[in-house]
């Protein structure tokens, strides 16, 4: 089938989609009207830049005609047209190959984003918060809205762990392949005699699920409930509002303590415990995909170290797309677009490379 022909299916697609999104009973079928609509929206896309295309084509092939016009004014004029168009058709046709490979499913979700403090000790802890705080940065500049679902201090102020959630935008979308070991070289503060220490944290983002997606029954949940403690939880309250859950089948645990309300401590946990299990059920069917090239673009191996940040040069290498760039500072205030937008177009060449193998 020809790239014409897949496109032309999906604008078919996408008209009967809006028709079928305005009948009452799916609107009134509220998980069923939400699955559409993110379907609809990624087919918007491509639907729009395929009739952008098609004007394109258009335009190009009248003035290809053009240039067996008898009119000498009429074929200098298409000449002109043509060498301003023709450059442009490999740019139009890689556009529309990416909007035709296989959609992740995760597209449009929320995340959970959590970051533990690895090797490396206080450093670890320290080289954590600036994580987070790099991650804030970029979402605060996106208007992405920030949860936090549970916070482990410890007494160098670093974070041994940081758990939260991200609402908006494209946040899949932009942050799918930060999961992975970050590693971090500088001097810390804390160090007399000025030498470089290597730490790192690691980093999972998930997309967040949905009750739809996985569904939790209270038989299969061990809850428990403690006071809220150490450096992370001592101005939270004096009452048993900290929760530990437990999912029996498979022994995750999951424990909560931002809030002052056990109900809402509870209900964060159930967000993160739903989300790991969504990953899990995930990360089972890449295993059995793995021999297939396409399956494994962006899986995000957290064994493997992805980035080093290193102070003293000002430094930030992203390993797995051979990418330096000598703006640290800048990148830890949050200005990620750069790296992001360079593993996107990297993972997504893959992508096509495997595509056009097949």
């Amino acid at each position: 089938m020809s790239l014409f022909d897949k496109l032309a299916e999906v604008e078919a697609r996408y008209d009967a989609m809006g028709e079928e999104l305005s009948q009452p009973d799916v609107a009134a079928d509220q998980n069923r009207f939400k699955q559409l609509m993110r379907e609809y929206s990624h087919l918007r896309e491509i639907v729009e830049i395929y009739r952008e295309w098609r004007d394109f084509n258009t335009e190009l092939a009248d003035a290809r005609e053009l240039l067996a016009d008898d009119d000498d004014d009429l074929r200098e004029m298409a000449r002109e047209e043509l060498s301003r168009l023709e450059p442009q058709v490999e740019g139009w046709e890689r556009k529309l190959k990416v909007l035709l490979l296989p959609k992740d499913p995760n597209e449009g979700r929320n995340v959970i984003l959590e970051i533990r403090a690895g090797v490396g000790g206080d450093e670890a802890g320290l080289f954590a918060a600036d994580l987070f705080r790099m991650y804030s940065r970029y979402g605060d500049s996106r208007r992405w809205k920030f949860e936090l679902l549970n916070l482990s201090a410890n007494e160098a102020g670093g974070y041994k762990e940081v758990i939260c959630s991200i609402a908006g935008d494209d946040v899949y979308a932009r942050l799918k392949y930060e999961s992975g070991v970050h590693r971090v070289q500088r001097v810390p503060a804390t160090e007399a005699q000025g030498r470089i220490h290597t730490s790192t944290c690691t980093v999972a983002l998930m997309p967040e699920a949905e009750e739809v997606d996985i569904q939790i029954e209270e038989k299969d949940l061990r809850v428990d409930v403690f006071r809220a403690s150490g450096p992370g939880g001592q101005s939270v309250n004096t009452t048993d509002s900290a929760v530990r859950l437990t999912h029996l089948p498979t022994n995750m645990v999951v424990t909560c303590q931002d809030e002052k309300s056990q109900h809402k401590n509870k209900a964060k946990a159930l967000k993160v415990l739903r989300t790991r299990l969504y990953e899990k059920e995930q990360e089972a069917q890449r295993a059995e995909q793995r021999d297939m090239r396409l399956s494994q673009v962006g899986t995000g191996d957290r064994s493997e170290r992805i980035r080093t940040y290193n102070f003293p040069q000002g430094r930030l290498t992203d390993h797995r797309i051979g990418l330096t760039l000598y703006s640290l500072e800048r990148l830890m205030e949050g200005e990620l677009d750069e790296v992001l937008s360079a593993c996107t177009a990297h993972f997504e060449a893959e992508a096509l490379k495997a595509v056009d193998e097949e």
